[in-house]
């Protein structure tokens, strides 16, 4: 019997919520619409994830014209008891140093995933 297992899920390290304050304190005029695309979920799911993130005080909205404006609270702490003594700000401080682009990452086929199962067959 051989050892064939694939991976049993598609996870990633960065939870939707994570993935999309970060793209925020990238860029905070960026869209929903653009958001949704770069994450792959819908834009009602987007905002929903706004709606935690901003219940949460980890970001505020303000309305400009017909654009968003988001400001992210940089010195909020992490929720998780584990990393509760620790402020976002050096979480995303570590992605900010990622090439800048239009604000909304594009997945890149030329990097490895960090799948070991993908690695290890190739």
């Amino acid at each position: 019997m051989g050892d064939e297992r694939g991976p049993r899920t598609s996870w990633t390290f960065l939870t939707q919520h994570a993935r999309v304050l970060l793209m925020i304190s990238r860029n905070p005029t960026v869209r929903l619409r653009d958001l949704a695309s770069a994450c792959g979920v819908t834009e009602r799911a987007i905002q929903a994830i706004v709606t935690d993130l901003e219940g949460a005080g980890y970001l505020t909205r303000a309305r400009n014209g017909r654009r968003n404006h988001y400001r992210v609270t940089r010195h909020a702490y992490f929720r998780h008891p584990a990393e509760a003594g620790f402020e976002i700000a050096d979480f995303l401080e570590l992605f900010s140093r990622l090439p800048q682009g239009s604000g909304v990452e594009e997945h890149r086929d030329d990097l490895p995933s960090g799948d070991h199962h993908e690695r290890d067959n190739a």
